[in-house]
């Protein structure tokens, strides 16, 4: 189950995948459907990133991350 855990929403627009960087901050990237776009930064709320977590823009546009599965060998 993920958890929301940033208070600023990312507003999207179509034709971009919206990612969280190693940065700490949300991106923006254009599809390969869209040849006007460019990267950008578009949040402005910095996240610190804890291991043993996949982080993740939710459909909201909020941050979330959840639990990353790990099989035992």
């Amino acid at each position: 189950m993920a958890e929301k855990i940033s208070k600023e929403r990312v507003t999207r627009a179509p034709g971009y995948l919206y990612y969280l960087g190693k940065d700490g901050y949300v991106w923006q990237n254009p599809t390969k459907s869209n040849k006007s776009g460019s990267k950008r930064k578009v949040g402005s709320e910095r996240v610190e990133r804890e291991a043993g977590y996949i982080y993740f823009v939710d459909s909201d546009g909020y941050i979330s991350r959840a639990k990353q599965g790990r099989r035992k060998a």
